[in-house]
């Protein structure tokens, strides 16, 4: 029977010091900020730290919420033998991550900057097409024109956004300059960089976010865990497949469907193998299906490259019989 051994409440710093002349088994925790730096921290003590999805504790908390109850939960499910625990990742990985994500912020602060430029150019008559582009050349020349009925107030209001704007494309052509750095250092991102619709970008991103690929068992999984397979609702014997989950790492699925859709673009100039597919499946169904499925393919290739240490093998032909 198990029961409770201690009850306490400290803080990070304290943790470590209490934990430093424990040896326990195994320690659980939900995954958090700072959670993969406490997990190294407590692998380096000598523990077996495992981190948990909260969503995958919530279902052992009982009655209300509180700190000793979650603790009570966490302490449940890090013992169920069919519990998914998350990879721990390295200090590279972190900056790797951390990279991403500013530079996903300014890359989001750029795209709006960019429309509200465009809508306050439209209430004064001046309408510019979509895309960042046409933004950069004809931002110049409105300022210029003394012939555009534009006050001096508005100008001024102009300058300081085309300013923010050539900030932030600065920024973000620094942080694709580090990706590219890393590409040329890291060898799995130079395998993964050889598979269509995979750039710089996605594989570091990939490389980031999972590391080698062995925390996933086949590559069905990380496409799940990406969220680009089907959602199900069987019951009674009877499968029932809905649209994609959209479920785990949103970041990776919008890169792995904007490879997919390049890859649709130029799918003429792909091996034999992935455009006969791609056309086999084009002639079934809708064109945003084919991506998706495209997206799901990309995703098993690159966890095939990276787990087992692999280069990319091009598709072959499957002949009809």
């Amino acid at each position: 029977m198990r029961k409770v051994v201690v009850r306490k409440r400290c803080s990070r710093t304290q943790l470590l010091k209490y934990t430093a002349n424990l040896r326990v088994q195994r320690i659980g925790m939900e995954t958090c900020s700072g959670s993969h730096f406490l997990g190294r921290a407590l692998r380096e003590q000598g523990h077996d730290a495992r981190l948990m999805p909260a969503q995958y504790v919530k279902p052992y908390v009982k009655t209300n919420k509180s700190d000793y109850i979650d603790a009570e939960a966490i302490a449940e499910a890090v013992q169920r033998p069919t519990m998914r625990f998350v990879p721990i990742k390295t200090e590279e990985q972190l900056d790797l991550q951390a990279v991403h994500r500013v530079r996903e912020r300014w890359v989001m602060r750029r795209t709006a900057v960019i429309n509200q430029i465009r809508a306050l150019l439209l209430e004064r008559g001046l309408t510019l097409p979509k895309g960042r582009n046409h933004v950069d050349q004809a931002l110049p020349q409105i300022l210029e024109d003394a012939n555009s009925n534009l006050s001096d107030s508005f100008r001024v209001l102009l300058a300081q956004l085309k300013l923010e704007l050539e900030q932030l494309t600065a920024r973000i052509e620094q942080m694709d300059a580090v990706i590219q750095h890393t590409v040329k250092e890291n060898e799995a991102c130079q395998r993964l960089t050889t598979i269509p619709g995979v750039g710089p970008v996605t594989a570091t991103a990939l490389v980031a976010a999972i590391g080698n690929g062995s925390g996933f068992r086949r590559g069905r999984d990380l496409a799940a865990w990406v969220g680009v397979v089907p959602r199900e609702y069987s019951t009674g014997g009877k499968q029932k497949l809905l649209g994609i989950s959209k479920r785990g790492n949103n970041y990776l699925r919008r890169l792995f469907v904007q490879g997919a859709r390049t890859v649709m673009q130029h799918r003429a100039k792909q091996a034999p193998g992935l455009s006969n597919w791609l056309a086999q499946l084009l002639a079934r169904t809708h064109q945003n299906v084919v991506i998706v499925a495209l997206a799901n393919k990309l995703i098993r290739m690159a966890w095939a490259v990276l787990c087992k240490n692999e280069v990319y093998r091009t598709p072959v032909v499957i002949a009809s019989l």
